[in-house]
């Protein structure tokens, strides 16, 4: 258990930190980026791991994976748009 939950949190912290290498102009800023990722790989390992009845690690981590770039997926801005300015 608590391998996975390391091997969860590293992997929602690499997910985050490969999308701020590739996509820093369309991500909102990185202490925002960092600890969605975090939660997203943590989130993903409990909601597997109780789906599954942790009995296949790989699986676990496979969800933490997926829930993790899901989340941050969510933070991806459109290319090329800038916020509009609002009247003051």
């Amino acid at each position: 258990m608590i391998v996975e939950t390391v091997g969860a949190l590293a992997i929602g912290l690499g997910v985050a930190w490969l999308a701020l290498r590739r996509l820093p102009h369309r991500l909102p800023d990185p202490r925002l980026v960092g600890p969605t990722g975090a939660a997203g790989g943590l989130l993903g390992a409990f909601v597997t791991h109780t789906a599954l009845g942790g009995a296949q690690p790989l699986a676990v981590l496979g969800g933490a994976l997926v829930l993790a770039a899901t989340l941050l997926s969510l933070l991806v801005r459109p290319a090329g748009r800038r916020p509009a300015a609002r009247p003051a």
